[in-house]
């Protein structure tokens, strides 16, 4: 990220002024949840993803027989000439 060890003190003690000791917790802890919800859901769609691919595709349903095209079309008759 680029930053230093003063720069990073600096933003520490910035965060601590802000939201005050009693508070940066409260975030910590939220913050952790809310990781750990989204690694679940995430893991969750990893694995519907998976359980689809790996499910075996039913047989297709029988379809009736299309008329061929030369029973479709009546012979041409042609004089002799």
């Amino acid at each position: 990220m680029g930053l230093g060890g003063g720069e990073l003190v600096m933003v520490l003690a910035a965060v601590l002024v802000l939201f005050g000791a009693k508070r940066i917790p409260e975030f910590a802890k939220g913050l952790g949840q809310g990781i750990k919800e989204f690694k679940k859901a995430s893991s969750g769609m990893t694995n519907e993803f998976h359980n689809a691919m790996n499910q075996e595709l039913p047989p297709p349903a029988p379809s009736k027989p299309s008329p061929s095209p030369a029973s479709a079309v009546p012979e041409a008759t042609v004089p002799n000439a």
